[in-house]
Order: C-alpha cells, then sequence, then structure tokens
C-alpha cells in the first residue's frame, strides 16, 4: 500500500491497515513525499505485521514530478519484488500503470482537474496536461478503481473519462477514539490543511470577527511544496486575523479539542470525504459544512450547508448554533449518529471484498449494518 504523510491519506492508511491487521492481512506501507514525522511513525509500527518504508519523492501533484515519479516507480517495483505482495493498493494513480503483475486497487482521495474547477470556477490550466495525463492512464491500468464518495467517482469520469470499474467505499473511522468530553465549550473549531484553498478557511477568518464564539483551527498553515497549488508562496500570505490558531496537533490533543468544541465548521468548496468532519461528528460536534455535492452525499440530514462564498449565510449559521442550544443539540446528535454509519470496520470489510474479487478468494461476511447511512430527515 502506498501512502504520503502530508494530510489525511496517512490516517485513512493507517486506519485500513490496523484494521486490516485484525483480520490477519499483514500491510507493507510505502510512504512517499515527506517523511512521517517521529509520532506518525510510532504509530505506523505499532500496527502488527506492518513494513514502513519511506523514499523522498516528489508526489504525483506537486510541481515537476516527472523525475522523481519515475524513480518511485522503480522503488515500488524493487520493493513490490523482495516483499511479493497479493495485491497493490495505490492511494495514487500515476504508478497504476507500473508493470505490477498483480491485481491493483487504485483509490482516488482527491484529484488536481477537479480541484481546480471547485477551488477557481474554471478547468486547470494546460501546464497541468501532463498530470491529467498520467491520471487517465493510472486510471485506465488500475483493476478497480476506489472513491471514498460517489461524487468523487464522478468527478472522475468527468475529467478522465469513464472509470468501469469504479467502486465507492466509504472511509470510516474508529468511534472509540472520537467522543464527545463533559465539559464542552461554547467554541467553533476547523481542523485540515490550512493552506489548501478547498478548505476555505478564509472565510471563516472573515466572519469570526462577529460571532459570539470564539473560532479555533488545527492544522499546518505552510504547504509540504513550499507554495500553494496555484504556484503563490505562502511567505506574502497575511495569516488569518480572527483565528486561534492552534497549529499541528497529536490525535490525542485533536480529540481532546473536538471533544470539548460545540461547532465543527468547514465551508468547504471542495472536500472528496472529509476525515476531519467525521471526527468531529463522533467527537459530537455540530457540523456546518460546505454545501459541495460530496458532503451532501454523506451528511444531507445531519448538518448544515452553506455556499462556500456567502459568507453572510455561514455567519448566520454559526450565530444560530450559538444561540438555540435546541438546534445545536439536535444537529449534534444526528451528527454522532450517521457518524457511526462510517466505521472502521465496515470501511475494512469493503476493501477486502474489493481485493476477494481481484483475488477469486473468499468475500467477506457481511456487515448486518451494510444499509445504516441513510440520510435522516431534515
Amino acid at each position: 500500500m502506498t501512502a504520503d504523510a502530508v494530510g489525511g491519506v496517512w490516517d485513512y492508511a493507517l486506519e485500513l491497515a490496523g484494521g486490516l491487521a485484525r483480520r490477519g492481512v499483514r500491510v507493507t506501507l510505502a510512504v512517499m513525499g515527506p517523511a512521517p514525522s517521529p509520532a506518525q511513525r510510532a504509530r505506523a509500527v505499532a500496527i502488527p505485521g506492518l513494513g514502513l518504508h519511506h523514499g523522498d519523492f516528489r508526489l504525483e501533484w506537486m510541481e515537476r514530478p516527472e523525475d522523481d515519479l519515475t524513480a518511485a516507480g522503480d522503488w515500488l517495483l524493487d520493493l513490490a519484488e523482495r516483499v511479493a505482495p497479493d495485491l497493490v493498493h495505490l492511494n495514487g494513480y500515476a504508478h497504476a500503470a507500473l508493470p505490477w503483475g498483480r491485481p491493483v486497487v487504485a483509490v482516488a482521495h482527491s484529484c488536481v482537474l477537479s480541484w481546480w474547477q471547485a477551488v477557481h470556477g474554471c478547468p486547470a490550466p494546460a501546464e497541468w496536461r501532463p498530470y491529467a495525463g498520467r491520471v487517465a492512464a493510472g486510471l485506465a491500468s488500475a483493476d478497480r478503481v476506489v472513491a471514498p464518495t460517489q461524487a468523487m467517482l464522478d468527478a472522475l469520469e468527468t475529467h478522465y473519462g469513464p472509470v468501469p470499474h469504479g467502486r465507492v467505499v466509504w472511509n470510516g473511522r474508529d468511534g472509540g477514539a472520537w467522543h464527545p468530553r463533559p465539559d464542552r465549550e461554547p467554541t467553533v473549531i476547523s481542523v485540515g490543511r490550512i493552506w489548501d484553498e478547498a478548505k476555505n478557511i478564509r472565510a471563516l477568518d472573515g466572519v469570526a470577527a462577529g460571532l459570539d464564539w470564539p473560532v479555533v483551527v488545527a492544522g499546518s498553515w505552510r504547504h509540504p511544496d513550499g507554495r500553494h497549488p496555484d504556484g503563490r508562496s505562502p511567505e506574502g500570505d497575511a495569516l488569518p486575523a480572527n483565528l486561534r490558531l492552534l497549529g499541528h496537533l497529536r490525535p490525542d490533543e485533536l480529540a481532546d479539542r473536538y471533544g470539548r468544541a460545540a461547532v465543527f465548521a468547514l465551508p468547504a468548496r471542495y472536500e472528496p470525504f472529509g476525515l476531519s468532519i467525521l471526527e468531529a461528528a463522533l467527537s459530537g460536534c455540530a457540523l456546518v459544512l460546505g454545501d459541495v455535492p460530496s458532503l451532501r452525499e454523506l451528511w444531507t440530514g445531519a448538518a448544515v450547508f452553506v455556499a462556500p462564498d456567502d459568507p453572510a449565510a455561514l455567519a448566520r449559521e454559526l450565530r444560530r448554533m450559538a444561540a438555540d442550544p435546541a438546534h445545536l443539540l439536535a444537529l449534534a446528535t444526528a451528527a454522532r449518529q450517521r457518524a457511526r454509519s462510517y466505521g472502521t470496520e465496515r470501511m475494512v470489510a469493503r476493501y477486502l471484498d474489493v481485493y476477494a474479487d481481484l483475488l477469486d478468494a473468499p468475500r467477506s461476511i457481511p456487515l448486518h449494518r451494510d444499509g445504516a447511512a441513510v440520510p435522516l430527515e431534515r
């Protein structure tokens, strides 16, 4: 399994690898991009049977990755020859076109073309054509393409053509690690890669000064590539003036923050799944989310949606949360109930089904809550 240590893919990969380990499946994790931090590395090696390898290669969505992608491909093939896996699970696209000689699953966590369209409202510029070609080739080569939402799968088909072997598998989180705290505080929290314009954290900064409750934000402000995705340097950007920035938090610190905050707000322009939203919902936060197809798909009936470009609506909904305890409690309860449907064991079972189809192996035991994530009545 490939991964990077930059954002949510890391948490997803460890959650899945841990669940697979409990089912007796050994995972070799090949991490590219920036090296995992000591804390990240400690979490990975604590998973029984997991082999952790790191290659310092630029990721496929970074600037000028061509030479690194080629070198990373050689590194991955060499690793596969030594490990001899039954199946290759790629959390990316380009390397699906390598001659693996075994089944390949490519998981679509996001992509630059759909990101660009959502953030900028126009197609990505011509400089991204080589990237688009690599993604299309990877999707065509993979034996199975998995997306965390139908919206993400639809986006792939919009930008790269038909995906005949596509399947939706929701991401999952272990509810035991995220739960409400008794000392809940009148606070709005947001979490994610703050440098990513898709998260639209600037919108929160724009309304925070007029709210009754403080807004705290956890996550890194610095792009791992030293720039913003559209090429601007973060050095020239002023930090948000009205938010309390917490920086990058350890998982236990983040769980504590979620558990004490009353509201989680992410007026995202683009979010194919959003593990941070799931963690906040499990922790008992009421949700205020960007009105985009993927989040509608996952949280309709369990969240308030606001148009990403409507700061007045964002401010109005956050003020309503603060002023109406019954409304706040109803939304928090609905969010937590929905979040329990996106559990780790369900995700693991669905991936085992995908693997079994490709390996002609017995399928996993069906889950009795297979249809649990039904939208609630508004």
